[in-house]
């Protein structure tokens, strides 16, 4: 590396026919420092941690929660290829812009009926 009339140029030394080996390089790196090297995603390492634990009988806590009706859900959707499963989500995203428009159609008829109205003080 030269600067020449104000720009940076590059040398490049090839020593034999290995154009690769010229290439290597014999510095060591002390990876032992937290400041040179930090940890890139932060919780990472704890998350990785505690993934080493010995595997216990227990069920994960997410899934204690889970009634027998959420875990046969929950087999049933795993068990659907890519194409069924995209169906069954468009199938939702349509129930549930059906269910916005009667919930608009219900709010209006309460507003023309005053139910909603605030009881003046």
């Amino acid at each position: 590396f030269a600067e020449e009339n104000g720009k940076n140029t590059f040398c490049v030394i090839w020593i034999g026919d290995d154009f690769e080996s010229s290439l290597l390089s014999f510095e060591k790196l002390d990876r032992a420092s937290p400041d040179l090297w930090p940890e890139q995603l932060p919780g990472v390492a704890e998350f990785a941690a505690s993934c080493k634990n010995p595997i216990t009988n227990s069920p994960p806590k997410w899934m204690a929660e889970l009634e027998s009706e959420d875990i046969e859900m929950l087999k049933e959707l795993g068990s659907l290829t890519t194409a069924n499963l995209m169906e069954k989500v468009k199938g939702l995203q349509n129930l549930a812009y059906q269910l916005g428009l009667e919930e608009s159609r219900e709010m209006t008829r309460g507003k023309f009926l005053n139910i909603l109205e605030r009881p003046k003080k």
